[in-house]
């Protein structure tokens, strides 16, 4: 794990700022702050927690939807597991196709501990979808998840049909290693402005499309997720600043990916800036990068609606 020169009162804001970004990843209002529209089946709020055990880690999960095909599984991000998918992105996916959610190693009701790598949380994740009996997956990662991600599609080709990325960069992403910083700057903010500091912009549009999601995503009373451990935490952030070191071979490894990819990410996010995006579908042969305005890290979310159906006909195609 990546040594971090921190003293205790870092770390405890750092923790507690994984709490805060752990309680939601993202929003469903679009930016003109108009309310979600409804979905048929609410599969976010019902989906039972079921487990998988595999190479001594018992891994849990819930299946939304009941759609044949390719099943998309779904990669969190910093702090989060399964609880912190907006309902709107996991219900709007799952009226299409059969969405699977679940907690990597260490994180929420999955056993064992958080590994201190990307390259280790990608193994657990492709040990995962063995377990399941799975030989071929569309994958969407966000923020760390999108980390994730790349490094399944490096690793294990053959296991991925398409996949997503939103709110994430390749390896050495320009900006990256400055999260330290960004998470020092919300000592003395409440857990739900942590929130809207690291996923939206401060314009008022941005801003209460994200109060509603903080809000909404903590919907679901029952069968939740534990938070994230402290030595969770610290083994997240320790992988992702070692992912933001840099690399020169990074953008040479994403030509190697021949897999379709979609790319979402936010005018102007902060924690992982654009050009980052910007630079990976330049590089990945058969890539597609949608910005959305006035939107942070979390924009895919603030865009919703507009979203699952660009993720639908992404998958559809």
């Amino acid at each position: 794990m990546m040594k971090i020169n921190t003293g205790v009162s870092f770390k405890s804001v750092f923790f507690s700022a994984i709490l805060a970004l752990g309680l939601v990843s993202c929003n469903n209002d679009d930016a003109s702050g108009n309310q979600p529209a409804p979905v048929a089946i609410d599969y976010h709020q019902t989906a039972k927690t079921q487990f998988v055990e595999a190479g001594g880690t018992k891994y849990a999960y819930r299946i939304l939807g009941d759609q044949s095909g390719v099943p998309l599984v779904m990669l969190a991000s910093l702090g989060s597991s399964m609880d912190d998918w907006d309902p709107a992105i996991t219900n709007g996916l799952a009226q299409k196709h059969k969405v699977i959610l679940f907690d990597n190693k260490g994180v929420g009701s999955s056993t064992g501990q958080v590994p201190a790598t990307i390259g280790e949380m990608a193994k657990d994740a492709v040990t995962f979808i063995k377990a399941m009996g799975l030989t071929k997956v569309d994958l969407m990662g966000f923020s760390m998840g999108g980390f994730i991600t790349q490094q399944v599609l490096l690793d294990e080709p053959a296991l991925v049909r398409k996949a997503i990325l939103t709110g994430t960069g390749p390896k050495g992403s320009e900006g990256l290693s400055n999260l330290p910083n960004i998470i020092a700057s919300t000592a003395n903010l409440t857990p739900e402005e942590t929130f809207l500091t690291f996923g939206f912009t401060k314009s008022e549009a941005s801003q209460k499309a994200g109060k509603a999601s903080y809000a909404r995503v903590q919907a679901r009373k029952t069968d939740r997720d534990e938070p994230l451990s402290q030595q969770g935490g610290g083994a997240q952030l320790g992988a992702v600043l070692a992912w933001a070191k840099p690399y020169p071979n990074a953008l040479a490894e994403l030509k190697t990916i021949q897999q379709p990819v979609l790319l979402v990410q936010g005018k102007n996010d902060v924690p992982v800036p654009v050009v980052n995006a910007i630079n990976a579908s330049q590089s990945i042969p058969n890539a597609n990068l949608v910005v959305y305005p006035d939107a942070g890290h979390a924009a895919f979310c603030q865009y919703a609606d507009r979203f699952v159906q660009e993720a639908i006909d992404f998958l559809g195609e």
